[in-house]
């Protein structure tokens, strides 16, 4: 059991090997970084430029 206390955490000689053996070389990256952006076109009417709502009123009320 070296290098564990009796709850089975590291010892701080242990946490300092580790902070020794262990580098990691990643870069910090911004949120103002982790946005993605892309330029698209806007989606199609659906109602193909027509009114359907009053379209239906007028088919169905009998007018």
């Amino acid at each position: 059991m070296s290098g564990t206390d009796g709850a089975g955490r590291g010892t701080s000689a242990d946490r300092q090997s580790l902070e020794e053996r262990v580098r990691v070389d990643v870069p910090r990256v911004l949120p103002q970084d982790m946005v993605t952006t892309q330029v698209v076109d806007p989606p199609p009417d659906p109602e193909g430029g027509r009114n359907t709502d009053m379209e239906f009123m007028t088919r169905n009320a009998g007018w």
